[in-house]
């Protein structure tokens, strides 16, 4: 007799074997693809701004599925997705060094100029 196969209802789908299920995507099943962020630009600014993560397969799949996850109710005009493992980022206890250089320029920041009060923005 055979083993028992690891069977999960993830997805919502009913009980799937894991075990030896060709994706069709490299022979890599899902808890293998990579993880990507994902951003959205919004009809009404002009950033994106990040809503979420997701896995998939490849670039064109991870957009796909912002797509249906992420935009479902025309939230978005534009989607960025970033696989995570390609993002650097500063790490938070990095915060008074990496910043403070700036902090000694006080010609970068207006705080001795006279701004009028009808200029927008300011």
């Amino acid at each position: 007799m055979s083993e028992p196969k690891d069977f999960t209802a993830d997805g919502g789908h009913g009980a799937v074997p894991l075990d030896g299920v060709p994706t069709g995507l490299g022979e890599r099943v899902r808890g293998e693809w990579p993880l990507y962020e994902v951003f959205v630009r919004g009809k009404r600014g002009l950033n994106h701004v990040h809503v979420g993560s997701l896995h998939a397969a490849d670039d064109a799949m991870a957009v796909r599925h912002a797509r249906d996850v992420y935009t479902r109710r025309n939230e978005g005009v534009s989607i960025w997705v970033v696989r995570a493992d390609a993002i650097t980022a500063s790490s938070p206890d990095e915060k008074d060094p990496l910043f403070a250089p700036a902090g000694d320029k006080v010609y970068r920041h207006p705080t001795f100029y006279d701004i009028p009060d009808d200029v927008p923005h300011m």
